[in-house]
This record gives C-alpha cells, sequence and structure tokens, in this order.
C-alpha cells in the first residue's frame, strides 16, 4: 500500500509484491535479501506490531541467522523523490532482535 507521500509504504501487502508497490528493488550485488512477514510468522525475533494504522502488521526483515560477517542486504529506491524547498525528511521505524549475529543498519 502506498501512500500519496513519496517513498512511503506500509507493505501491506501479498507475498513479495511490496518491491512493486512500494517501489522498491532487491540490490542484486548484495548478499541476501529482505523478505516481507508478519509477528505471527517470526514469532518471538520479531516486533509485536508495527506501525501501521488500523490492522496493518506487515514489516521487512532479514534473517540473520545464517549470514557471517560482512554480508549485505539492501533495497534500492526505483521512484524519484520530487525536489523540495527547505524540507528533506527519511522517516522510518525499525526493531533489532539482539543476537551475536545483529549488524548496522544503514540509510
Amino acid at each position: 500500500y502506498y501512500t500519496s507521500i513519496p517513498g512511503s509504504c506500509n507493505f501491506e501487502t501479498q507475498d513479495q509484491e511490496w518491491t512493486t508497490v512500494c517501489g522498491l528493488t532487491q540490490d542484486p550485488s548484495d548478499d541476501f535479501d529482505w523478505n516481507i512477514s508478519n509477528s505471527a510468522v517470526t514469532g518471538q525475533t520479531g516486533p509485536d506490531t508495527d506501525h501501521t494504522p488500523g490492522k496493518g502488521q506487515h514489516f521487512l526483515y532479514v534473517n540473520l541467522s545464517a549470514q557471517k560477517e560482512g554480508n549485505r542486504a539492501r533495497i534500492i529506491t526505483t521512484k524519484p523523490f520530487p525536489a523540495s524547498l527547505g524540507v528533506c525528511r527519511v522517516r522510518f521505524w525499525f526493531w533489532m532482535f539482539a543476537s551475536r549475529q545483529a549488524g548496522v543498519l544503514k540509510v
């Protein structure tokens, strides 16, 4: 689901359609991919809820259990962001499950 704010997406889509709906793509040169899920699937390693108003419950996640140090998962915007006058904001929510495999989140 895409709102009128450029780049805004709540990931309430079917299966892997979030890349098209949200204007994002998996980086083909990275080491592993982002996936869409909900807390019922990820269990205790995922957040209890998300920030979507109403009954939203989907989010993007990466599974680090099979990764080694230095591996990267990247998504790239495919839609251009229009120029703005004095206003430039990036806003997102994230949740990290503390584990030895957890690395760094870069935006």
